[in-house]
């Protein structure tokens, strides 16, 4: 039986995440979305917005979603998985990966890490773009799922100064 981690802030989660997740549950027999709390990225959601966001967005699929904190490589031995899913939108995005998924086989030769692309229509798309161009009032409806758009919305109306 093969479970894979797919990590991530998700702060949201965009629609080419979810088409990461819905094409990794037909080659993993379990998969868990893992929502890092990564305060050091400035998370515009909470931990537990986040996981409420991915379960709504995920709520057909079957996937566990899990949030954590520390090193993606102990969670990963903890939820004794097998691989860790790593999304690659352009060449740009290799670097960073390569070297994050040789230093997780250094610490735990037994974990793989799988590279996955999103589908051509998602391949821009970012949770960072997705923030910056809602922040100026800009439509991301195309980019993420609706309950999420009027979540950010929500969210970004709050903190705007009346």
């Amino acid at each position: 039986m093969s479970k894979a981690i797919y990590p991530g802030t998700f702060d949201p989660i965009t629609n080419g995440h979810t088409d990461l997740i819905v094409r990794a549950t037909r080659i993993f027999d379990q998969v868990v979305v893992a929502i890092a709390a990564n305060p050091a990225k400035n998370p515009l959601f909470t931990v537990d917005e986040r996981i409420d966001m991915v379960r709504h967005v995920c709520h057909d699929l079957d996937i566990e979603v899990m949030g954590f904190d520390g090193l993606l490589i102990e969670f990963v031995s903890e939820q004794a998985a097998q691989v860790v899913i790593r999304g690659l939108r352009a060449v740009s995005d290799f670097e960073f990966e390569f070297q994050l998924a040789s230093a997780n086989r250094r610490l735990n030769p037994e974990v793989e890490t799988v590279f996955m692309t999103p589908s051509e229509k998602h391949t821009f798309t970012s949770a960072s773009l997705v923030k910056e161009i809602a922040t100026f009032g800009g439509d991301v409806s195309s980019f993420v799922d609706p309950r999420v758009n009027q979540i950010l919305l929500d969210k970004l109306g709050a903190q705007r100064p009346v």
